[in-house]
């Protein structure tokens, strides 16, 4: 069964948390941004006021636009039921460069864990050469995609040996209560 600690204050104090500090953050940037091209077109000689400081407006302003969006993001986020459908490991190759501008291709694994909503829609929950979540996952859980954490649960975690914090992801073996990191609940 999903666990009824998702109603634990907690949760909403994390995610009012995780909101304030994207807006704080990208406050910071964004003055940074614009003090640090208006002080580079006051004393540089390949861009002069108001251009430089126009620069910093619109890049400040982006670094403002983007937290506005992961904001908007959380709170359009709804709490929805599906099922894991699918599970596949994908070989890919990326291209890395060198310090001497030569290249290389690199191999990884894409592990990837395929949810279908009661709606019909199609999830996927997707990491780099690590396999940690897809084999936390089995092909027919049923899971729960928490809205405004953006996280999953399982509805039957009897036999699992770890858990994963709905709020900030991290790992706990299954005998733990509380988040070590985040100290919200643990969805058991």
């Amino acid at each position: 069964m999903f666990s009824n600690r998702i109603n634990d204050p907690a949760f909403a104090r994390y995610v009012k948390n995780n909101n304030r500090w994207s807006a704080i953050f990208a406050l910071i940037l964004a003055v940074a941004a614009i003090v640090g091209f208006y002080i580079a077109g006051e004393n540089g000689s390949e861009m002069e006021n108001p251009e430089s400081l126009y620069i910093g407006l619109g890049i400040g302003g982006m670094f403002i636009a983007i937290a506005l969006l992961q904001i908007w993001g959380r709170k359009r986020s709804k709490t929805w039921d599906g099922f894991v459908i699918d599970k596949q490991v994908k070989p890919k190759k990326r291209k890395r460069y060198t310090d001497d501008d030569n290249y290389y291709w690199q191999e990884y694994r894409e592990y990837v864990v395929v949810v279908r909503s009661d709606q019909g829609k199609l999830h996927e929950l997707t990491a780099e050469d690590d396999d940690t979540v897809f084999n936390y996952y089995t092909v027919g859980d049923r899971v729960r995609h928490h809205g405004g954490l953006n996280s999953y649960e399982k509805a039957d975690k009897s036999r699992d040996s770890i858990i994963f914090c709905n709020a900030c992801g991290f790992l706990h073996d299954i005998s733990a209560e509380y988040c070590e990191k985040c100290h919200c609940p643990l969805l058991k």
